[in-house]
């Protein structure tokens, strides 16, 4: 940028002034307000106002973000132009808008933090003259560590986002009228001296850090407060977090009928300046109700449901639904998940008539059952009763050669033994146990099989899978064949082709691309690939060959990859998936039933050992549970580090206490969160977001240590409630007038028992206790898989 003294003002020439250099002078020496102007439009720049440490995050990793200012500039007008119209304020050409981060600051960083840290409420006597940024209307690309300004006149419209639980930082989105938008700016208010202050002032002076509208004062208050002082902003009642800069009648159509006008100039009245994000409170107040009446009047089949949020018809509302960052994340993810919002939807209707034809236990019911002074049910008595100390280490290849015969290697212990040491202390990672365990846990070894029968087993599953191979294999002469079957085919070797090459490609065995690629025409044919990764790829096609009822489906590809990670054998490790998908094929039908299900029990769940939750949880509009979607379809890959995930599958593979142990993996995650939840989180949005960004960040052992002492709580519960109905309480006999109990109490006494009575634990939840595996019908496979057509 070239920087030259003078501009258009016509004064004399007296000295170049240095491109960094700032001046400090007062409102009588005016004239100096042109050493600093800008070559190509003539225009200096006064720092009106500026507010610190605020973030430009160019990742989601913190690691990445820019901190900088967020300031307010006037720029002397071009030469020949007025100042403003009427000739005693900078109107809105005249203001820049403008983000600069530290870095970029050099000398005049001392000027900003003056200016940030001034405590009066209009601009200072002493103007304060910097280097001004470039000046921009559009924006391409990342803002990165470079500066930019951009004119008032220029601006369309603020979006303000204000801190909340969810949205730990509140945001500024500049949008202009050109249609473009500027990466969001962040407020990290902790870190801003000036903010803290204003607090504290606020505090002192009225015990109360809150604005006038009750609502916690932030630093993008005091950036809206002096855009004021300028322009005329009007906020939007259909977008209330719609600030519109200077807008004229067909603007203030659009956003609504009856905009809040702020009045232009030092008299207008101080106001909330950000209130709840539009899309939060949409969802808050009417959740998926708009999902359930659009459900009725339209047919979800795949296709439709996977273009769900471009559908033409869709509610405007609903459409910011489906394309919030969160969800839209998980539905890129899995196509499924966008599926599973259209039938959950459906299933509203269904489900709510069910809730009101039955009540279900609760564990408070439980405790008037027992007749116990306990009080309220408490979760975590269980947990803390039992410590990471008190778990078992790990089975090592020594002790599991102990559990066999060494003469014929025939298991000695029984089959509950070895689970159980499993369940609780898992396998070595570091030994080569898992190779063979997993396939006892697995079912590809009859855990009372001998070690010939096995040699024999290995042998005959080898051939197997060349066999089913070569079926597929031909196929790829004729690229997959003709009519609607070859065009399946080709379908589903694209998509595994797609998920294989961004699965897991941080584990050392999938990671680079150390091989040309032997498909010319896949879309990684110039990146390469390694053995491995084709190695994933055959499984996967050989699989599609075997289940031609189910098809592929994303999601496969995150389930084989530790079997064949561990066992390392391709054969082996192909028989070892199909057993895993025997349990796991539920998880991927078309019509989503089997993840309903799961989701239904998990709701039952935690409605019946902590109704408070749950009764918040309604109140957020998160009784769908959508937000453990993800982690029920792949049990929890993507929550855990690799090595957890080893040991997590391993000890649910056990069914040592329940086959649906994965569910309470999910209550014991809300139980460790529930105080945050319920104190914090207000709505679907929040809570998918919290639930969401806790991957990565939980302990396995201590969550399954909480979640083994709530499924023993649970399996008490249930048992005190079976007892009961089993066993009614003895009948008091009346042996004198005295005795007989007063109509009032009678009365109440049979309207407890009438309900008791109405009150059932549904087959979702009794199934929760069961060890036995549900394996779906091929029947039902084939009719709700997305198999080979005609086969």
């Amino acid at each position: 940028m070239t920087l030259t003294s003078g501009g258009g003002s016509g004064l004399p020439r007296s000295f170049d002034s240095p491109s960094n250099s700032f001046y400090a002078v007062t409102d009588d020496d005016e004239g100096a307000y042109d050493t600093i102007t800008h070559t190509e439009t003539g225009k200096g720049v006064k720092l009106l106002f500026s507010k610190s440490k605020v973030y430009v995050h160019p990742s989601p990793s913190s690691k990445d973000n820019i901190p900088g200012y967020i300031a307010l500039l006037q720029q002397k007008p071009a030469v020949g132009a007025s100042s403003s119209n009427d000739g005693s304020s900078p109107s809105a050409a005249d203001l820049l808008l403008a983000w600069v981060p530290e870095s970029s600051l050099g000398d005049s960083a001392s000027i900003y933090v003056k200016v940030d840290l001034s405590e009066g409420d209009s601009p200072p006597r002493q103007s304060y003259l910097v280097p001004p940024p470039p000046t921009v209307t559009s924006h391409s690309g990342s803002v990165g560590a470079y500066s930019f300004a951009v004119p008032v006149s220029a601006v369309y419209s603020l979006l303000v986002r204000p801190p909340s639980v969810g949205w730990w930082h509140g945001s500024i989105i500049i949008n202009t009228k050109s249609g473009d938008s500027f990466p969001a700016l962040f407020f990290h208010d902790n870190e801003c001296q000036s903010t803290i202050l204003q607090k504290k002032k606020l505090t002192k002076d009225t015990f109360d850090p809150f604005s006038e509208a009750g609502k916690m004062f932030w630093g993008a208050d005091e950036v809206l407060r002096w855009l004021r002082r300028y322009v005329k902003i009007e906020k939007s009642v259909a977008e209330p977090n719609i600030y519109l800069i200077e807008p004229t009648k067909d603007d203030l159509n659009a956003f609504g009928s009856t905009p809040t006008t702020v009045n232009k100039g030092k008299g207008a009245p101080a106001s909330r300046d950000a209130e709840m994000d539009p899309f939060v409170k949409f969802v808050k107040e009417t959740g998926w109700n708009i999902m359930e009446k659009f459900s009725q009047v339209t047919t979800f089949t795949r296709r439709a449901a996977q273009d769900l949020a471009e559908n033409p018809n869709m509610p405007p509302q609903v459409k910011k639904l489906l394309k919030n960052s969160d969800v839209q994340n998980l539905q890129d993810e899995y196509d499924s998940a966008r599926i599973y919002l259209a039938r959950w939807a459906m299933g509203i209707a269904e489900q709510s008539e069910r809730d009101k034809k039955q009540k279900m236990y609760t564990v408070k019911d439980v405790l008037e059952l027992e007749d116990t002074d306990v009080g309220e049910f408490e979760l975590l008595d269980a947990a803390s009763s039992l410590s990471l100390e008190e778990r078992r280490k790990p089975v090592t290849m020594t002790e599991w050669n102990k559990f066999f015969d060494p003469e014929n290697g025939r298991l000695i212990k029984t089959t509950d033994e070895v689970k159980e040491r499993i369940f609780h202390g898992g396998l070595d990672a570091d030994d080569g146990v898992r190779k063979e365990a997993w396939l006892f846990l697995l079912g590809v070894y009859d855990w009372y099989s001998t070690a010939d029968e096995r040699k024999a087993q290995i042998a005959s599953l080898r051939d197997a899978y060349y066999k089913l191979k070569h079926a597929w294999w031909e196929r790829l002469d004729g690229h997959g064949g003709e009519g609607e079957t070859g065009e399946w085919w080709r379908e589903q070797r694209g998509r595994i082709e797609k998920d294989v090459h961004r699965t897991d490609r941080h584990v050392p065995i999938f990671f680079g691309e150390d091989t040309p690629h032997p498909d010319p025409d896949s879309p990684f044919a110039d990146v390469g690939t390694n053995v491995h990764l084709e190695q994933l790829k055959e499984m996967l096609l050989t699989y599609n060959e075997y289940n031609k009822d189910l098809g592929y489906v994303q999601g496969m590809s995150d389930l084989l990859a530790p079997i064949y990670a561990v066992v390392q054998d391709d054969a082996i490790a192909f028989w070892a998936f199909k057993e895993f998908m025997g349990r796991m094929e539920r998880n991927f039908l078309r019509d989503q039933s089997g993840m309903r299900a799961q989701l239904l029990a998990l709701d039952q769940l935690v409605n019946f050992m902590d109704p408070k939750l749950y009764n918040h949880l309604q109140k957020c509009d998160s009784t769908n549970f959508f937000f453990f979607f993800r982690m029920l379809l792949v049990w929890y890959k993507r929550e855990f580090p690799w090595a957890d995930i080893l040991s997590l599958w391993e000890r649910l593979w056990t069914d040592f206490l329940s086959a649906e142990f994965h569910i309470f993996v999910a209550l014991a995650i809300l139980e460790k969160h529930r105080d945050v939840i319920m104190e914090h989180l207000q709505a679907f949005d929040e809570v998918l977001k919290y639930i969401n960004e806790l991957s990565g960040t939980m302990e396995l052992d201590s969550t399954l240590i909480r979640a083994e002492a709530l499924f023993r709580k649970y399996q008490r519960a249930v048992e005190a409630i079976d007892k009961k109905e089993n066993f009614p309480g003895p009948r008091k006999s009346i042996g004198s007038a005295s005795e007989a109990p007063k109509p009032a109490a009678a009365a109440k006494a049979k309207g407890k028992d009438a309900e008791a009575l109405s009150k059932v634990i549904t087959p979702e939840l009794r199934k929760l206790l069961s060890r036995k595996v549900e394996v779906l019908p091929r029947k039902t496979v084939a009719q709700n898989g997305d198999g080979m057509p005609g086969k």
